[in-house]
């Protein structure tokens, strides 16, 4: 299957000199083992970290620095960086182990890692400042939104159980099954007096998240 990286780079507004950078930053390591995107989504993961942090200080001085973490929090975590990589339809440039049949649809995770990767080939074929133009343009709304403060599941759960038991809630890893580009994870979470909440995602981190919202929903009807 052949793929035409220059309706990405349309999209991003981008030319690369070195175009093997760019594919490589799309090469999943289902795809190949040796010549991938895991070292530049690395780099990516903090370019795109340098460039909020600074931004959220520029938008906002006087803010305390609790509140900056939640707001970085929310800009960077895989869940923005997946919306990012749908808002380009990253999907349709990414390699992975099943390009060539297209019958599986690339994994949340493997996009949203790949939009890391990609900011980190710009990175390394653009410099910093057209790496943050890029950021800031295709991170503009949630930039704006950043006004108002969401806290995560996780968080929630633990002030709750911190407040209530002077505990941290207590996770538990139940599985990881699924290929390696395709993994699913089952994770539950409990509190000092109910039964593990069970619920799965496609990493860690999120099967967490959404054990958090089901244990925080339940409890709400005890």
């Amino acid at each position: 299957m052949k793929i035409n990286y220059t309706n990405l780079e349309k999209k991003i507004k981008v030319n690369f000199k070195n175009k093997d950078l760019l594919v490589r930053s799309l090469t999943h390591k289902s795809f190949n083992k040796e010549i991938n995107y895991e070292k530049i989504e690395f780099l990516g993961d903090r370019v795109l970290g340098l460039v909020m942090a600074k931004k959220l200080l520029e938008i906002y001085p006087n803010e305390k620095e609790g509140i900056l973490d939640k707001k970085f929090a929310s800009l960077v975590n895989k869940k923005t960086c997946l919306e990012i990589a749908k808002k380009i339809e990253l999907e349709k440039f990414i390699l992975t182990l099943d390009t060539k049949n297209k019958k599986n649809s690339i994994e949340d995770k493997v996009l949203a890692d790949g939009c890391e990767a990609l900011i980190g080939s710009i990175y390394l074929d653009k410099g910093f400042q057209i790496v943050e133009k890029v950021i800031l343009k295709l991170w503009s709304k949630h930039i704006e939104n950043s006004v108002i403060t969401q806290i995560d599941a996780k968080t929630k759960l633990q002030e709750f159980s911190l407040k209530k038991f002077k505990k941290l809630p207590i996770y538990k890893l139940i599985s990881n099954t699924g290929p390696r580009h395709k993994p699913l994870f089952k994770v539950g979470v409990k509190l000092l007096d109910t039964k593990f909440y069970i619920a799965i995602g496609n990493s860690k981190k999120d099967a967490e998240q959404n054990a958090a919202i089901i244990c925080l929903q339940n409890i709400k009807k005890i």
